[in-house]
């Protein structure tokens, strides 16, 4: 990793390449999920419109067959009225109601004297229930009293089986897992792909199972409410979409609120399935591409900046002194060209400046050796001056202490002397001086041969 970070921070091609990327990464990034968002929102408010669609659809579809069995059985019954008292002919006529009828199972009549306790009065689809004379088959039921003046005296009952029911229903699935559910009032399940648990108690099931979130669905639906709500089934993710079971209101037809609750169970993969795999293959693209582009910028750049490290190279034996080997020429009109031309001319012209600087340098060199031969030869001038000054000092101390004693003599013995003695220290002053007068002489023209030399 160290190697790694060593190399991106010592290679500008793969700073620059970095750099690219990650700013392309950012704004795809932000691009994709901003897309995504709008788009899953979209998929998502599809999603509900196609299931409220698909669960219209479905009503429909069960109120069709409940219709065709509703009218089916009320032509019949107007038939079969007239003979209600003949139980050959009500026989005959209940086998060929069942015989025509795909959907009912089983029709027959329940009377006042039988042990069984029937509601006669009621009119339209009563309670599921079990018969024993179809094996345990779960039924739904619709029946039409029997009048014997004012009087009930019975009721016709047409039994459809909620299997086969389950099954015409879950044939029209609007998508590939979803599944359809019918429930009554008091939470049965008319409708459901499980046909071993058809006709009993959802709520029981689901309190059995500890599921608060389809218990709330089960209280939802049974309360006669329309929404959808998110729960996990068979540990997937799924959405429920309800509604109350509505009939078709059609002349003739019982106005009758049967308290149902219809809904369609769509998996999440249904809904977001194709979505979710658009997303993640958009995502190993932009990732697949980020990569490639990111080799390809690596190369380019690297192509790119070759010229500057040919440039860098030259810098440094330029620094190091070497100003004549040649910058090869890059034949472009972009910066790196310019650059490369301003260092070819600054090549040149260090090369001029260095060689007007050695030829200086030279001159002073030379110029510095006069001087220093002429400073030593001032300086030889000078020791030769000062040996001099001093062999005449030392020659002139002598004359001079002689004068300076007879003057004394006579200065301080004058009354005392004789003439011939005062004429011989005169006369030996007169020397003295004389000798002094030569040595200074002497002195002059020594220092003009020396000065002149």
């Amino acid at each position: 990793m160290s190697r790694l970070t060593s190399h991106i921070r010592s290679t500008l091609s793969a700073r620059l390449s970095l750099v690219v990327i990650a700013a392309l990464a950012i704004l795809l990034v932000v691009a994709l999920f901003i897309m995504f968002f709008f788009s899953r929102k979209a998929l998502r408010e599809e999603a509900i419109s196609n299931a409220a669609q698909s669960l219209e659809a479905t009503v429909a579809r069960i109120d069709n067959i409940l219709l065709d069995v509703e009218q089916a059985t009320g032509n019949m019954y107007f038939k079969m009225m007239p003979h209600y008292r003949q139980p050959e002919k009500l026989q005959a006529y209940t086998q060929r109601l069942v015989d025509v009828n795909p959907y009912i199972v089983d029709a027959h009549f329940h009377w006042a004297t039988d042990s069984i306790p029937v509601d006669f009065n009621k009119v339209g689809w009563i309670t599921p229930l079990r018969l024993k004379e179809l094996n345990g088959e779960p039924l739904t039921a619709f029946r039409l009293p029997i009048y014997e003046g004012q009087s009930v005296i019975g009721a016709f009952d047409v039994s459809v089986s909620l299997t086969q029911l389950t099954e015409i229903i879950l044939e029209s699935k609007p998508s590939p897992n979803s599944f359809s559910i019918l429930l009554d009032n008091k939470g049965k399940l008319i409708v459901f792909p499980d046909s071993a648990i058809l006709n009993k108690n959802a709520f029981e099931l689901t309190e059995k199972l500890d599921n608060n979130a389809e218990l709330g669905v089960i209280h939802a639906m049974t309360s006669g409410e329309t929404g959808y709500r998110y729960l996990k089934m068979d540990d997937r993710d799924c959405y429920v979409f309800y509604k109350p079971f509505v009939r078709a209101d059609v002349p003739g037809r019982a106005k009758i609120d049967l308290g149902w609750s219809a809904g369609i169970i769509f998996p999440e993969e249904d809904i977001f399935g194709d979505y979710n795999r658009l997303l993640n293959t958009v995502f190993i693209i932009a990732i697949i591409g980020l990569l490639l582009l990111l080799v390809s910028c690596r190369l380019f750049i690297h192509r790119q900046l070759v010229p500057l490290r040919q440039l860098a190279v030259s810098a440094q034996r330029i620094a190091g002194g070497s100003y004549d080997n040649p910058i090869p020429d890059i034949p472009k009109q972009d910066e790196i060209g310019r650059l490369n031309r301003h260092f070819q001319n600054m090549q040149q012209s260090l090369t001029m400046r260095m060689g007007e600087l050695q030829r200086a340098s030279e001159v002073l060199k030379d110029r510095g050796d006069e001087l220093q031969a002429t400073y030593e030869q001032a300086q030889a001038g000078d020791r030769m001056k000062t040996n001099f000054l001093y062999n005449m000092s030392d020659q002139m101390m002598a004359p001079v202490s002689d004068i300076t004693q007879r003057v004394m003599t006579i200065s301080n013995s004058a009354n005392e002397l004789s003439e011939e003695e005062t004429n011989r220290l005169v006369d030996e002053i007169h020397d003295r001086g004389s000798m002094v007068t030569a040595l200074l002489n002497q002195f002059i023209t020594d220092s003009e041969k020396i000065k002149d030399s």
